[in-house]
């Protein structure tokens, strides 16, 4: 775990604990779904909410606080290669017409194609796909897939969040009561409902990215980069199927050399 990753993200961490607990808090103790069925003994909805909350924190954490990927430098590399590491050696390229790899203009370490140096992190992520403000760590190769499940988890509990949050709303005589009555519940109703937009928009892009092979940043910079400016817009080169795509994304841990991927297809489409 790097520990000046989680100093530089403590504030935005503490934020995300704080912030989750008082609107968890403000759902109980106002007359919700989730109160009512307390005060029946009815505890299974509380406790099924309460668990899906729980967990959405741990993958956030987790996603928060893992390597993403980041590229070893070259006297790491020159270890792992003295000591036999099969996953360094699956990484390199042995075709005789394998792509040369470049050297980062920021941190000069040798970049393995899909990487890319990230300003904030100072570092070179494998598979970069973005650096996420909210978890103050990069979503690279190595934490995708559980970031993606940290969006489904945040997705059910804030839609839960949105829809006990509106159960709970007292009627009142006039507008200026009704407002003093729900205040509270109407804060976390507005604060779950942006959430919910913003999170089903995160999830139907990365659930898209991960069916076809793409990240974010070749996504929006393909212009830019080198490897796909001279690809025609149409094609992906990593692109293997949407089922093969999705298995490969959720199920298979890993480095994946990328270049033996292009090489193939440029190979197959040559």
């Amino acid at each position: 775990m790097n520990k000046s990753m989680f100093k530089s993200g403590c504030l935005v961490r503490t934020a995300h604990v704080i912030l989750t607990w008082i609107i968890t808090l403000i759902l109980f103790l106002h007359n919700t779904d989730l109160r009512r069925c307390q005060e029946r003994g009815d505890l299974l909805q509380p406790l099924v909410f309460s668990s899906v909350l729980l967990l959405s924190v741990l993958l956030y954490f987790t996603v928060s606080l893992m390597d993403p990927g980041f590229v070893l430098s070259d006297s790491q590399t020159e270890t792992a290669s003295r000591d036999g590491d099969e996953e360094l050696e699956a990484m390199i390229p042995q075709e005789q017409n394998s792509i040369k790899q470049r050297r980062c203009g920021y941190c000069f370490l040798l970049q393995p194609m899909r990487a890319r140096h990230c300003k904030w992190c100072k570092r070179c992520v494998r598979r970069f796909d973005h650096h996420c403000p909210w978890i103050d760590n990069c979503v690279g190769e190595r934490n995708h897939r559980w970031f993606l499940l940290y969006l489904c988890v945040q997705f059910t509990a804030v839609c839960w969040g949105v829809q006990s949050a509106w159960s709970g709303f007292l009627s009142a005589p006039s507008w200026q009561q009704w407002f003093t009555q729900n205040v509270f519940l109407l804060v976390a109703f507005a604060v779950t409902a942006v959430f919910t937009v913003v999170l089903f928009l995160l999830l139907c892009i990365h659930v898209y990215l991960a069916s076809v092979n793409c990240t974010t940043w070749e996504f929006m910079s393909r212009h830019r980069i080198l490897y796909l400016k001279h690809v025609n817009s149409e094609e992906n080169p990593f692109d293997r199927g949407v089922f093969c795509n999705l298995w490969s994304f959720c199920c298979v841990c890993g480095t994946v050399a990328w270049e033996k991927m292009y090489i193939r297809h440029n190979n197959t489409t040559g």
